[in-house]
């Protein structure tokens, strides 16, 4: 039998192809993602030590007002006591020449003295005193920043200038910025720190008495935490990329059961000659499953170098394109290189078992008569239908257990059992969908088209296993185009209370002159502009505030209905930046002059650096109110860096500071499209596979139906519309896939905004992105008929007569 083994593979070569590369894609997923995740931790975890290498101890736990106090305790000692460096960063606008600059906003501390002291020198000199700032060598580069440029940190009453006269870099990722200033000039933006972490040299006496509920942890401890954390970050993304890996070997067994099951039907009189010729059923069956084994191993193989190029060629393109990134050096453990390959000859012998069953089951007689598929009324039918309905309704019931109670290990396990069902029963629902596409297809296409159906639903198991692949990649990515544009519409509905306004500019002293709005108005990107009413007053706890009044027609200038803006009559919004360590009272004084209004603080964000009170309560506090605020609507098309560097232009002239909720928004929707194109990517590569495998069973037909070709050309069928009739075949198996998995993956996504969105968002819409679902139809369509363009042109070529002399 080695000979016939031998032989077979020999002979069939070019049919093995499509199984082949169905598996290489699928272990060079596995294997790239092995690269990727070593690069990743090499880059993470290199230099997480550096910040704590002159530590004692390391402080978490920690508001920026925590760490403000520990940095103060820590100089009342003197020179001789204890030092404390704070790991952290304040988001805060960065401007040099009255011109913010875009990507440069992460403010850090760096000491004085170099015992703490992480950041490496690569130009210049560290900061001797305030004024003084050094500026991450990557950041300079991107903004083109040089030593000796001037720098204005944050905004309002706190903002600093300081002169940059260093380079640095970072080698840790984890507490890295882009700017590193004294704790001088970083002290009056404590508040808006975020503090990762604080490490401290010398006595430890201090820091339980000024902030008791703090974590300490000696330094060694902390670093080897902190790897441990960023390893299993990490781990936890590669497994989350296997999860597409395994989406994609799914897909790659369908295909290549259907092709080895293609493969055996047109080899049934071979295998049934060797039966007659003394081979044993045994025999038969070692044969074709060494089949399986030789194509596994030779893919499996031609995957792990497909994927240790394809890693390694992505982590150089990343770190030469995306410095930033700093991605580590890419390696792939021997585990990883044997997990893989196992994989890929484990999906190669599981893809074949079934295949290889059937055909060793037939007798050598029967094995003359070709397979009729899937027969509702044999005793098999019956049961695959009984079971695809269980499924099927199982899955239904709990899909919508899941979003009565919210759970989403029920939504998944629901879902799954719903799909399981849907390909259980492809054998009958498939082919009639097909049959329904195929007559109006005939009415236009005439003859070809009434072949190109018959021919599609001719052997519906076979036309079943061929759109699954298919079908499973185009339901994954339809739900995951509707529940992203659905969770879209849920965060705009969020951005519209938390930042209904696209940009404010807030008077620094009494009010804004005479002409602002005009100033203001002639920004590039501005829509609209409107001015807003206040006066300067004393708000108890806070000192002089700008409060400003509510304007009535403030829904003309807002996104969405302005909600976020809502204030009673014994209210005051008071924002966040605004809040001291010890907070607000329940109830603050207001005073203007003489009056003074007792109101109600309420804490929100997204109308500036005021305070804000109702236009009734403006009007008990002051008769002569001044424009003290500029409101701003952005133009559909306005980019918010740019906006945001026009209004910063505009607020210096004005001695106003400038903020706004357009950027916040942009990076939000830059995020949402991020993770949509990744997974849709993802996604993308088991469609791919499926779209191998259509090609695949297409090219395999054409070989199995010769003889059938060259009788429809011997009886006049013109070599066009022979090509016509396979095109349509390819269109109607990819179109009929693409569009039941589009509607299966909306009804997927509905459940899961249901059970997913709502409880947390319960106004979430669910949104169809019709523009994206048509264009996955419409590239599936295109694909099938390009899948089929070498298949037809080879059944075409051949003549009449060599056709039918075909065996």
């Amino acid at each position: 039998m080695r000979t016939v083994v031998l032989a077979s593979l020999r002979t069939h070569t070019r049919r093995y192809v499509a199984a082949a590369l169905a598996v290489v894609i699928g272990v060079a997923f596995v294997v790239t993602t092995a690269a990727l995740s070593s690069a990743t931790r090499d880059g993470l975890t290199r230099g997480v030590s550096a910040p704590y290498d002159g530590a004692d101890v390391v402080v978490t736990g920690l508001s920026g007002r925590d760490a403000a106090a520990l940095v103060a305790a820590a100089a009342e000692d003197g020179p001789d006591g204890a030092e404390a460096s704070v790991l952290g960063w304040a988001s805060l606008p960065v401007r040099r020449d009255d011109r913010t600059l875009d990507g440069v906003d992460e403010v850090a501390q760096v000491t004085t003295t170099p015992t703490l002291r992480w950041p490496e020198l690569v130009d210049g000199a560290f900061p001797a005193g305030a004024g003084e700032a050094v500026v991450d060598a990557g950041a300079a580069e991107r903004a083109g920043l040089a030593v000796g440029d001037a720098l204005g940190i944050g905004q309002g009453d706190r903002a600093r200038t300081v002169r940059v006269v260093g380079l640095v870099d970072s080698p840790s990722q984890l507490v890295r910025a882009d700017v590193y200033v004294t704790w001088a000039d970083l002290a009056p933006h404590a508040d808006e720190l975020y503090v990762d972490s604080l490490a401290w040299s010398g006595p430890t006496g201090a820091l339980t008495d000024v902030v008791p509920d703090a974590t300490v942890q000696d330094a060694r401890d902390h670093v080897e935490e902190v790897t441990a954390e960023v390893n299993r970050g990490v781990d936890v993304v590669a497994i989350l990329l296997l999860l597409f890996a395994s989406i994609a070997l799914f897909v790659s067994v369908l295909v290549i059961s259907n092709t080895f099951s293609i493969l055996f039907a047109q080899r049934q009189r071979d295998f049934a000659l060797l039966r007659c010729v003394g081979a044993t059923r045994r025999q038969v069956l070692r044969s074709v499953r060494l089949e399986a084994l030789v194509l596994g191993l030779v893919a499996a193989a031609a995957g792990l170098v497909a994927g240790t190029a394809a890693g390694l060629g992505i982590v150089a393109v990343v770190n030469a394109r995306f410095p930033d990134a700093d991605l580590g050096r890419a390696s792939v453990a021997p585990g990883w290189y044997a997990g893989a390959a196992v994989t890929g000859v484990v999906v190669t012998l599981v893809a074949a078992w079934l295949p290889t069953r059937r055909v060793t089951t037939v007798s050598p007689l029967a094995a003359l008569r070709p397979d009729t598929g899937v027969d509702v009324r044999s005793a098999s039918g019956r049961v695959r239908v009984a079971l695809g309905a269980v499924a099927l309704l199982g899955g239904a019931g709990l899909l919508a257990a899941s979003v009565a109670t919210t759970s989403p290990l029920v939504m998944v396990v629901g879902g799954a059992a719903a799909f399981g069902g849907v390909l259980l029963l492809g054998p009958l629902l498939v082919p009639a969908l097909i049959g329904v596409a195929g007559r109006a297809a005939s009415r236009v296409l005439g003859t070809p088209g009434r072949l190109a159906t018959g021919n599609a639903v001719r052997h519906p198991r076979r036309t079943a296993a061929t759109t699954a692949s298919l079908l499973v990649g185009v339901t994954l990515t339809t739900a995951v185009l509707t529940g992203m544009a659905s969770a879209r519409g849920a965060v705009d509905d969020e951005m519209d209370a938390s930042h209904p306004l696209d940009a404010t500019l807030t008077a620094g002293g009494a009010g804004l002159p005479d002409g602002a709005l005009d100033v203001v108005r002639a920004v590039d990107g501005v829509d609209d502009v409107l001015a807003v009413p206040g006066v300067r007053a004393d708000v108890a706890g806070l000192g002089a505030v700008a409060v400003l009044g509510r304007p009535a027609d403030v829904t003309a200038i807002t996104r969405g209905p302005g909600t976020g803006l809502e204030v009673g009559d014994d209210e005051i919004l008071l924002p966040h930046d605004l809040l001291p360590a010890r907070g607000v009272p329940h109830r603050v004084e207001v005073t203007v002059g003489g009056r003074t209004e007792k109101l109600r603080a309420v804490l929100g964000e997204g109308w500036g650096s005021a305070a804000l009170v109702s236009a009734s309560t403006l009007a008990a506090l002051t008769d002569t109110p001044r424009t003290t605020a500029v409101w701003v609507r952005a133009d559909a098309d306005a980019d918010a860096g740019d906006l945001a560097d026009g209004l910063d232009t505009a607020a210096a002239g004005l001695g106003a500071s400038a903020d706004g909720g357009l950027g916040e928004r942009g990076y939000v929707d830059l995020q949402l499209d991020v993770v949509t194109g990744a997974v849709v990517g993802l996604l993308g590569i088991a469609v791919v596979i499926a779209l191998v495998g259509i090609a695949n069973t297409l090219g395999l037909s054409v070989l199995e139906r010769g003889r059938e070709h060259a009788l429809l050309r011997a009886l006049g069928l013109t070599r066009r519309q022979l090509r016509t009739m396979l095109g349509l075949e390819a269109v109607l198996l990819s179109v009929v896939a693409t569009v039941l998995g589009t509607v299966i993956g909306t009804s997927f996504a509905w459940v899961g905004v249901q059970a997913m969105v709502r409880p947390v968002v319960p106004e979430a819409p669910l949104v169809l992105p019709l523009g994206q679902l048509a264009l996955v139809v419409l590239v599936s369509a295109a694909a099938g008929l390009l899948a089929c363009v070498l298949p037809a042109r080879r059944a075409a070529r051949v003549s009449p007569a060599a056709g039918l002399a075909l065996d």
